[in-house]
């Protein structure tokens, strides 16, 4: 299955001449004279010029070729002024192109410092982004009207642009090794303030933490586990730690499980009660104190849920480019990367083809965001076929295309006590472990991590920790708390948690029925009756 090529949206606009309406495009000639001016004056304009001027923001052909070499001066460590810069006009042909040695005196007198040039700047900026919006939508509007076009695709490629527009139209296009190093040593030093070597988003696993030093932006990490293992336990365990440990705003997009179960597990561990309790609503009253208690965190977080099923992955780069421009977000997970819908490849495709396009997709919506983003996905059979202890390895990728390839990080979740391997008198069933096989950008190694099933969480392993050991199938002994509760108590708690629910669920992604069905999917008893994923 192909790729379909993308969208080739038909160029009718000229912004050099007069629209059909006979409407100039938006420019500012003289402000973008009075830069090039003030450069030439001034030995430090051009330094506070490069940060937010990009070529391509000159409305004139000429005031862009001047600047451009301005450009190649100062990477050389050479003067710039106008003697310099005419030089170098002659050097590649231009200056009689741009006006001569008169047009380049002339520049100069059309101000006399450099104090305003970053006003100047954003006024030529602003020009510029009002062209792009014209360009972008006389693209759009005439590739909308040929019935050969695909309108999802060019919904994406729309988005796409207008996207790059409101958030790259002040950033450079390139950076000169000498701003980028002393960018990377401000980076370094950073770093070298924090006391517990994270440089990322924190899972809250201290032994994982210590591999990755948390999750990097622009990364793709494929967790990827055989089912029942604890993937999506996993994956709601770093959602929850960054979101209301580290106050990161977060979002996951589940294709399997509704988002009212995703909440419905949250609070089973967060809250420390079963979900087989939360489901049946068979709950003591001390238990409904501690559940009322123990969300207040949980239902302040900013965490974004969407449960769409099959989500194309067009679809899912558009959400995710709103959520990002709207609240900023900082991590992303994907439960699980195989449901989702790749690009339509054609006939003479397949699936692991489809599954290739997706992961691409993926891995260059991170980057464009530059936030990590958390996929989840199913190994192959092979896994128990497999004499020995069973641990997965690369090769056991399901689907897996270019997965591997394209993935910055590649870990797995492996739980002896899945495969009974644990040893009664020694084992510790609680044991886990996430193993990076892949890292791009560090080492690799075996993270130990306790899961405690009830739960369906994980927690940091401590080797001298066993109170789990043994009996951690059993109901943890719950505090029973002094104060009476009477039957408004009961109802209040039971309000808390719809109130939970509700704001956790109020996202542009979720209609009014989901928000409704959020308390009968709770105590449902036909609901997911699998703690492990």
């Amino acid at each position: 299955m192909l790729e379909r090529p993308s969208v080739k949206r038909k160029k009718t606009i000229d912004l050099t001449t007069l629209d059909a309406g006979g409407r100039i495009p938006p420019q500012a000639m003289d402000f973008e004279e009075a830069i090039l001016g003030a450069i030439m004056l001034e030995k430090d304009a051009l330094r506070d010029a490069i940060e937010v001027l990009q070529g391509k923001h000159f409305y004139n052909e000429n005031n862009r070729f001047i600047f451009e070499s301005m450009i190649d001066l100062y990477n050389l460590n050479q003067p710039v002024d106008i003697l310099t810069v005419t030089e170098k006009l002659k050097i590649k042909g231009l200056l009689e192109l741009v006006g001569g040695p008169f047009y380049i005196a002339k520049l100069t007198s059309r101000v006399a410092s450099a104090a305003n040039i970053q006003y100047h700047a954003h006024i030529v900026i602003q020009k510029f982004i009002q062209r792009e919006l014209i360009r972008i939508s006389g693209e759009t509007l005439s590739s909308a009207f040929d019935e050969g076009t695909d309108a999802f695709k060019l919904l994406d490629e729309t988005e796409k642009d207008l996207y790059e527009v409101k958030n790259d139209g002040m950033k450079r296009s390139y950076k000169e090794i000498s701003s980028i190093i002393n960018e990377a040593i401000s980076i370094i030093e950073a770093n070298h303030d924090k006391k517990d070597g994270l440089t990322g988003i924190p899972s809250g696993l201290k032994n994982l933490d210590n591999i990755t030093s948390g999750w990097q932006k622009s990364d793709l990490i494929i967790l990827a586990a055989r089912p029942g293992m604890g993937k999506t336990a996993l994956a709601l365990t770093m959602l929850r730690n960054a979101a209301v440990d580290f106050m990161k705003p977060v979002a996951i997009f589940s294709l399997e499980m509704s988002a009212a179960q995703l909440v419905t597990r949250l609070i089973a561990a967060e809250s420390e009660i079963s979900s087989e309790k939360l489901k049946k609503g068979t709950l003591e009253e001390h238990e409904w104190t501690q559940l009322h208690t123990k969300i207040q965190k949980l239902s302040k977080a900013q965490i974004f849920i969407d449960d769409t099923p099959s989500l194309p992955i067009f679809e899912f780069k558009a959400k995710c480019r709103r959520l990002h421009s709207k609240h900023h977000i900082e991590m992303v997970v994907v439960d699980y990367l195989q449901l989702m819908r790749g690009e339509d490849v054609g006939k003479n495709g397949n699936r692991e083809q489809e599954i290739g396009s997706i992961s691409r997709a993926l891995k260059g919506l991170a980057k464009e965001l530059n936030i990590p983003i958390i996929a989840l996905a199913q190994l192959s059979r092979d896994v128990e076929k497999r004499a020995g202890d069973k641990k997965p390895q690369l090769s056991d990728l399901r689907e897996s295309g270019s997965i591997e390839q394209d993935a910055d990080i590649v870990g797995f979740i492996w739980r002896p006590n899945y495969y009974k391997l644990n040893e009664p008198q020694v084992g510790d069933p609680s044991l886990g472990e996430v193993i990076i096989q892949k890292h791009r950008n560090g080492p690799t190694g075996e993270a130990k991590v306790r899961f405690l099933e009830n739960f369906a969480k994980f927690v940091n392993y401590d080797e001298n920790d066993m109170s789990n050991f043994g009996d951690y199938h059993q109901e943890p002994t719950m505090v029973t708390y002094s104060s009476k509760i009477n039957t408004d108590d009961d109802h209040s708690a039971q309000t808390d948690l719809y109130s939970l629910g509700k704001s956790q669920l109020e996202n542009p992604f979720l209609d009014d029925q989901d928000q409704r069905d959020f308390g009968a999917n709770i105590f449902d008893d036909d609901g997911d009756d699998n703690p492990h994923e």
